[in-house]
């Protein structure tokens, strides 16, 4: 593929649209690069089998071509009748699974071209989306998944919605592409302009988290902004602290790019919030880096120009001065498994599901007995931000009903730390960036971790491990206590010293190491922490005070 001038083609794609109606019309199986570039817009990724790739080449075939398609799904919130549609939709024209991802949306897999339309006005059907999923906008906006009945918990969850809501593009092609144009959400009806992204839209992708204080489920120092609700002890919305300037991803050998925090920024009253958001997305398209993608993020804009210029660029914007940061209590991430009580006389189940892959197999049917589930009780679900689901709003006299079935389908929800903590991207054979495995080889490498572990004598406070085939970091590797990062096939770097409220990056501990090494290369740390750690000193911290004796 040519080296495409993404910014022309958004400029001259007439909102978005391109050429991608007429390919979609056409009997040849994948599009063009201009509509590849696109319809990430419109929540859609082109892929092939590369595990396909070699055999096709010995016998001349092309590429086994099919699309991703993720939702958009703010707050990962997952209404009943919406799920329902995805698990049909993924069995009908799809591979037969459902994919939670680390932003807390779902990604169908496998997707023919000449289904593509089907399977996203279906969606749209259902009161799903898909526009702003991928693409250079606001993505996907997080959020605490608990549903909790707190005023935190409900401000946080309000906030997520409001702003994925006020900074969703305005663009009708998506309604004309999928919709044939029938709008099936009627706050987007109207012909209008892109008053916040502009026809170029964003340099790059945005993404925003918000959480409550002391709950850092979202990770929230990795986006470019977060949000946490200030709530009084009465239950008033004082305001909301902002973050701005995070993000994860590199490129190996290239130290231009690297993982960044997120700086503690600002508060804002409850009147201000959308119009700073507003105003902190359009600074960022105005003044980001427009002739280098790599270097397009916000985390850049701020670094070259500073944190005192940002802000003044974004007070300016906004018309009003921004308040200073509020202290916060220290953050925790909360790791719920099972049956907890929201509340309000409802209960919520948490069900781990291993770097968010639902599926049937062998005896383990996640996807049977959560469809099982939706379809009999009419809850809801919410995806987490470590790609497990949670079943809401369940009524006591539906517990009963929830755990036979998954009682019927074989699933115990017994896993230990090592899986509840653990995060990994798809990888191959679908993403087209992959260098290395991720997600296929997981499960192995956990087992072999958690054997060393044992072996070193350690039995609690397993480690938190996150593992990406490529450095764009999409399961967050630069904060695990342990960070795999894949170089090329079958070869990793090794990262250590993050923490388990994920508010640290970790520092790389061993370059190039094959797949098969990588719990041996583990099991002298382990044994080095089992003998020198102190007392209640996570294995994290550990490595990061003892960084001089083993980097």
């Amino acid at each position: 593929m040519s080296k495409l001038d993404v910014e022309a083609v958004k400029r001259a794609s007439q909102g978005l649209r391109g050429s991608i109606p007429e390919e979609l019309a056409t009997p040849v199986d994948h599009f063009g690069e201009e509509s590849i570039a696109l319809l990430k817009f419109h929540g859609v990724y082109q892929q092939d089998d590369r595990d396909a790739r070699k055999g096709a080449r010995e016998t001349g075939a092309g590429r086994d071509y099919s699309c991703m398609i993720r939702t958009k799904s703010p707050g990962g919130y997952l209404p009943a009748d919406f799920y329902l549609a995805v698990d049909r939709l993924t069995d009908l024209f799809g591979n037969g699974t459902i994919r939670v991802t680390t932003r807390g949306a779902l990604q169908l897999h496998g997707v023919r071209k000449s289904n593509l339309h089907e399977v996203i006005h279906q969606i749209n059907e259902h009161l799903g989306s898909t526009l702003a999923a991928c693409g250079d906008v606001n993505r996907n906006v997080m959020a605490s998944p608990y549903p909790l009945q707190r005023p935190d918990y409900k401000a946080a969850r309000e906030a997520a919605f409001a702003i994925a809501d006020a900074l969703t593009p305005r663009t009708q092609a998506y309604y004309e592409v999928w919709q044939d144009g029938e709008l099936a959400h009627t706050s987007n009806a109207g012909p209008v302009d892109e008053p916040i992204y502009g026809a170029a839209y964003l340099p790059r992708k945005f993404k925003i988290a918000v959480t409550v204080p002391g709950d850092n489920s979202v990770d929230i120092y990795t986006n470019d902004a977060g949000v946490v609700p200030i709530v009084s002890r009465d239950g008033k919305i004082e305001g909301y602290n902002i973050t701005v300037g995070g993000g994860l991803g590199m490129t190996h050998g290239k130290h231009a790019t690297y993982p960044r925090l997120a700086d503690e920024f600002a508060f804002v009253t409850p009147e201000q919030l959308i119009d700073v958001m507003k105003a902190i997305v359009i600074v960022q398209r105005d003044h980001g880096d427009r002739t280098n993608r790599k270097h397009a993020r916000l985390k850049y804009t701020i670094d070259d120009r500073g944190i005192a210029w940002f802000r003044s660029a974004v007070e300016a914007q906004a018309g009003f001065t921004l308040g200073a940061w509020r202290p916060l209590p220290e953050w925790t991430v909360p790791d719920y498994q099972g049956w907890n009580a929201q509340g309000d006389g409802k209960w919520f189940y948490a069900l781990d599901v291993l770097s968010g892959r639902v599926l049937d197999k062998d005896k383990i049917r996640m996807k049977t007995a959560l469809r099982d589930i939706v379809a009999q009780t009419g809850r809801n679900l919410v995806a987490t931000p470590n790609q497990s689901l949670l079943i809401v709003d369940v009524d006591a006299k539906q517990r009963a009903t929830i755990e036979a079935i998954l009682h019927a389908n074989g699933i115990k929800n017994d896993a230990d730390e090592f899986e509840r903590k653990a995060l990994a991207c798809p990888a191959l054979p679908t993403c087209g960036l992959a260098l290395a495995e991720a997600e296929r080889v997981l499960p192995d490498l956990l087992g072999a971790i958690r054997q060393a572990w044992q072996a070193a004598g350690l039995r609690e406070g397993a480690p938190t491990i996150r593992m990406t085939g490529c450095p764009n970091s999409c399961a967050r590797p630069s904060l695990g206590e342990i960070g795999i990062i894949g170089v090329s096939l079958d070869t990793y770097h090794i990262y250590v010293g993050g923490n388990a409220a994920s508010t640290r990056l970790n520092t790389l501990y061993r370059e190039k190491v094959r797949g098969e090494e990588i719990a041996g290369v583990l099991s002298e740390l382990f044994r080095n922490y089992a003998a020198d750690r102190r007392p209640g000193e996570a294995f994290g911290d550990f490595c990061l005070r003892a960084q001089p004796a083993f980097v």
